[in-house]
């Protein structure tokens, strides 16, 4: 983040120029910012850049398991607790 908040600042720690016109012993609150700093935000793809990166995270994840695998895995459990 490019921004800098400071809640009661002593007005005495101000550089000269900028206590001008200021009460001494009062305090003020100061923020400060980057100028020409983007934020960062996320970049803009395409649909096609969108459906090729969709692609790759599709083509890297572990296949589905068959309704006849996931039976006889969670009958496997089963049968341990029942030994």
């Amino acid at each position: 983040m490019n921004k800098i908040v400071r809640e009661h600042y002593p007005v005495e720690n101000l550089p000269a120029d900028l206590r001008e016109g200021l009460t001494e012993g009062s305090t003020v609150r100061v923020v400060v910012e980057v100028d020409g700093i983007k934020t960062d935000e996320p970049k803009r793809r395409s649909v096609k850049q969108t459906l090729e990166h969709l692609e790759k995270l599709r083509q890297g994840r572990v296949p589905d398991t068959d309704v006849a695998e996931a039976v006889s895995r969670i009958r496997a459990l089963r049968d341990e607790w029942e030994d």
